[in-house]
């Protein structure tokens, strides 16, 4: 990635070149303005039994949004389902979660994506043992090579279209219970043709909001990265929507304490297919995240009782921004260190081929 003025602070230059696009964890950077809405589009065709629907969303590539299609997924294990990830309010700017696969639906911000996902579990089908059945209600789907289906039309549509959860304009739900404790289950990262999708989004210039307003022309394919097989448009902006004509002019605030940063997430490891192998990389991420919250907590402690002597000293305006900036440095190597160990971890996790 690249840094621009668009991205909270410029200091996290060294940190975003080393984050990697393949790496599915919240990213370090706040985006000073929000994502465009939800675009209208329709659902292409189911391509087979299995396949689950991942709704497509806008992601971030270090200067500005780009759309992500909507397409058709197997999932990596029987009675998975998928998170989608979403964009949430900091205080400071935008920040986002990233989906993850695992045994039920967690929280993914309240927003609407559509075709079952509108802003609280999912609507779009079922596992039933080995197989899954889909809501035609909500699916596009060919009967005649597709039986395992039911109709349900009970549920709660969100016909709100914003893309984000929180601040001015957003979404204002909050999860229940059940999604909380969702959240906190046992998650597992993308599969590579989702990868691959997400990079092959990345890279088309056609699919950034600066070109296409909110209204992006390959907005849902039948297959991953299937972007020149009869892809379905935006039909619709899901509202209106105009990058800033000068985003550098009212940057959002630098980081200066752990505070100040997005809260951590914990990673989802790759999936392998060996259960105990991957219930030990899920106790590693545990570890890493427990110990870098610790660590995070001990710093703003040693900073606060700093900036509390300073005031008892009535320190001067130059000693206390020579602290202001020595706490600024400390939390942004700090912060570049996690993200080090993070990319250790999952290197370190990764299945061999």
């Amino acid at each position: 990635m690249r840094t621009s003025s668009l991205v909270r602070c410029a200091v996290f230059a060294l940190f975003l070149l080393a984050v990697s696009t393949a790496a599915f964890a919240q990213i370090g950077i706040y985006v000073s303005f929000g994502p465009p809405a939800i675009p209208v589009y329709d659902q292409p065709i189911c391509p087979g039994d299995g396949y689950i629907w991942i709704p497509g969303y806008w992601a971030w590539d270090g200067s500005e949004y780009y759309w992500v299609p909507g397409t058709w997924v197997l999932p990596p294990e029987v009675g998975f389902l998928w998170t989608p990830g979403y964009w949430e309010w900091g205080g400071n700017g935008f920040f986002f979660h990233e989906g993850y696969w695992g045994p039920h639906v967690g929280w993914y911000g309240g927003i609407n994506y559509g075709f079952g996902y509108f802003g609280h579990g999912y609507e779009g089908g079922r596992w039933d043992g080995r197989h899954f059945f889909y809501n035609r209600a909500v699916n596009n789907i060919d009967f005649n090579v597709i039986h395992n289906v039911y109709e349900n039309r009970e549920f709660y549509r969100n016909t709100n279209r914003v893309s984000y959860n929180g601040g001015y304009g957003g979404i204002t739900e909050r999860p229940n219970a059940d999604e909380l404790a969702f959240s906190r289950e046992r998650h597992f990262a993308p599969t590579a043709s989702q990868t691959q999708h997400m990079q092959a989004a990345r890279s088309n210039r056609d699919l950034r909001g600066s070109v296409n307003f909110g209204k992006p022309p390959v907005a849902a394919t039948q297959r991953p990265g299937a972007f020149n097989d009869h892809p379905e448009p935006g039909r619709e902006a899901g509202g209106t929507w105009q990058p800033p004509a000068n985003p550098g002019a009212n940057p959002a605030h630098p980081t200066v304490h752990p505070n100040d940063l997005p809260p951590l997430d914990r990673s989802n490891p790759p999936y392998t297919g060996n259960s105990k192998l991957d219930q030990k990389h899920q106790q590693q991420q545990e570890k890493l995240y427990n110990n870098q919250v610790q660590e995070r907590q001990k710093l703003q402690q040693q900073q606060e009782r700093q900036d509390q002597n300073l005031v008892k000293q009535n320190a001067n305006a130059a000693r206390t921004q020579q602290m202001e900036q020595q706490h600024q440095q400390q939390t942004q190597q700090m912060q570049q260190r996690h993200e080090q160990q993070r990319q250790q971890m999952q290197q370190r996790q990764e299945p061999s081929h």
